[in-house]
């Protein structure tokens, strides 16, 4: 397969840091270009990075006809904007979590570049990471009976209140952000959507964002609790216990690329441990999006599981504000 050659939209920690290096080495992606609003600053990331390209406005970068898709890291608030003007350039789009501010803002998103003709994804980089596919097919075999809970925690401790995940104003807060995870995590595990949610937000009186949060998710037959923090050592895992056994995700968001991940069964017959290869999920995603764009669509995670993530994330933004159970709707 001809590779699909990406734009950058940010010079960002978490493309720089986590992403570049092992994408980079994938024969289905080409990353030739990334866009700052400075261009010294994307020229000198350019050169660092190994990137033949710098633009010194996302503008210029969308303008290049060469780039086929653009990677989408900016703040949460300006998602929805970027993937619009994307779309209007007609490049495909892979965009950072969480997709949108809402789910109102993502569906329009989602439907203004299926009018454009160009394929979006929300880059929930853990789902294609194969300890999930191995724990997806634990769930669905039946390992665990039906499942009765899931539990999460996922946190970090980030006091910087100059990092965009601090600054309310663009989307920063832990709900937002590791939230996502967790929230998803518990529907894909479920293979269901919760019908209302109840969360206890603590809010950082300087900094104004959610800094250690709480959800509890109603399935019906089954209860999902998750708790999230971004001033708190860092911490993740998932628990999910059913009515015949229980599945243990020891880093379920932040797998090593270079170590094999453990998932942890316990049933009637005893306690095993399953070990999957090491792989990196950030080129996994970026792989499967690539797929998608040269097989014309369509995205391996459709656009109805971003916009039924992100309405959980509003009711639990909702009942934050009245202090009670909120329908997901």
């Amino acid at each position: 397969m001809k590779p699909v050659t990406w734009g950058v939209l940010s010079v960002s920690s978490h493309f720089v840091g986590r992403i570049n290096t092992g994408v980079r080495k994938s024969p289905l992606n080409l990353i030739q270009a990334i866009a700052s609003r400075s261009a010294d600053t994307s020229r000198a990331a350019a050169a660092r990075l190994g990137i033949p390209r710098a633009y010194g406005s996302y503008a210029e970068l969308l303008a290049d006809k060469d780039i086929e898709a653009v990677y989408i890291p900016l703040p949460n608030s300006l998602h929805a904007e970027w993937v619009k003007k994307a779309a209007d350039a007609g490049k495909h789009v892979l965009c950072e979590k969480p997709f949108a501010m809402s789910a109102e803002e993502a569906q329009q998103t989602f439907d203004y570049a299926r009018r454009k003709g160009v394929l979006v994804m929300e880059s929930l980089m853990y789902r294609f990471h194969p300890q999930w596919i191995r724990a997806g097919e634990i769930v669905r075999g039946g390992d665990l009976g039906e499942i009765h809970a899931v539990t999460t925690f996922f946190s970090y401790m980030l006091p910087d209140p100059g990092n965009v995940r601090n600054i309310l104003e663009i989307g920063g807060g832990a709900i937002r952000d590791v939230g996502s995870y967790a929230v998803s995590a518990a529907r894909f595990l479920l293979g269901a959507e919760p019908t209302r949610v109840l969360s206890l937000m603590y809010r950082d009186p300087i900094l104004k964002t959610d800094t250690l949060s709480t959800g509890i998710l109603d399935f019906g037959k089954a209860r999902s609790v998750f708790t999230v923090g971004t001033q708190t050592q860092a911490w993740q895992r998932v628990d999910a216990v059913g009515s015949a056994g229980s599945l243990a995700i020891h880093i379920p968001f932040n797998a090593y690329s270079d170590a094999p991940a453990e998932l942890t069964v316990t049933g009637w017959n005893g306690t095993r441990t399953v070990q999957v290869p090491a792989s990196d999920q950030f080129v996994e995603v970026f792989d499967a999006f690539s797929r998608a764009v040269r097989a014309g669509g369509p995205v391996p995670q459709p656009p109805e599981d971003t916009v039924n993530n992100q309405k959980v994330l509003d009711a639990l933004f909702r009942s934050e504000k009245s202090g009670s159970w909120e329908p997901v709707r």
